[in-house]
């Protein structure tokens, strides 16, 4: 007696698109097409959470199936949708060309998952060139080195050496005032409103040209074989 040969079940959309399944993504993308999304046929979503809450887009991305994500993307994928744990499918790749797919595409970059991991983060220890890419995808205004001062602005320590020096000279200009008035018997309120007007005027000054040798610095320092720069900005 012959044995009953086993159906095999049909791929769900999740398997598909981790399989890079195109026939059977495109297959259960069409049958929604023509249902009612208020029914279970919208598990056919590019967006749809699983049990585990990972959507087609996270399965695309971590096989880095990118025929795929870029039929799950016109369908309405986002890029940016996020599982339980709050990240996105650029979490989810083990590969350099899927993480570029996904930052053209509009991936988010500064996004942070529910423990405040971002992406780079996230991939660091496992993918390291991938962080590695991601890193040089940052804006130029987010790449200053950890510990690095604005060009623009004076350190805070040479902020405080300044405030100290201009609040010693104030303090000691006000004692020598308040004696030679009580020794004359005058009045020494103008001669004090001079000496605060002339010590804030210095202040002033001395701000401005902390400001311009910071500059001048961060010019020679870019100029200079040796200077620390900035990753370069790919893509």
């Amino acid at each position: 007696m012959p044995v009953p040969a086993r159906v095999q079940p049909e791929k769900n959309i999740w398997v598909a698109a981790g399989d890079g399944d195109l026939v059977r993504v495109r297959a259960l993308s069409l049958s929604r097409s023509f249902r009612n999304l208020s029914n279970s046929n919208a598990a056919t979503s590019p967006n749809a959470p699983d049990e585990f809450t990972y959507t087609p887009m996270h399965a695309a991305a971590s096989y880095g199936q990118l025929e795929i994500l870029a039929y799950l993307f016109s369908q309405g994928g986002d890029v940016n949708v996020t599982d339980e744990d709050g990240d996105t499918p650029l979490y989810a790749v083990e590969n350099t060309e899927t993480a570029q797919w996904l930052l053209d595409h509009g991936s988010t970059l500064d996004h942070q998952n529910n423990d405040g991991v971002s992406p780079i983060e996230h991939l660091r220890e496992d993918f390291p060139e991938i962080a590695g890419y991601l890193q040089s995808r940052l804006s130029p205004s987010s790449c200053v080195m950890p510990g690095a001062v604005s060009p623009s602005r004076p350190s805070q320590h040479q902020q405080n050496i300044a405030t100290e020096s201009l609040t010693s000279s104030l303090m000691q200009s006000v004692h020598d005032i308040m004696q030679r008035s009580e020794a004359d018997g005058r009045d020494p309120d103008e001669e004090l409103r001079q000496v605060v007007g002339r010590t804030v005027l210095e202040g002033v000054i001395a701000g401005y040209e902390m400001t311009t040798d910071s500059d001048a610095a961060h010019n020679s320092e870019a100029n200079s074989p040796n200077g620390v720069k900035r990753p370069r900005t790919d893509g």
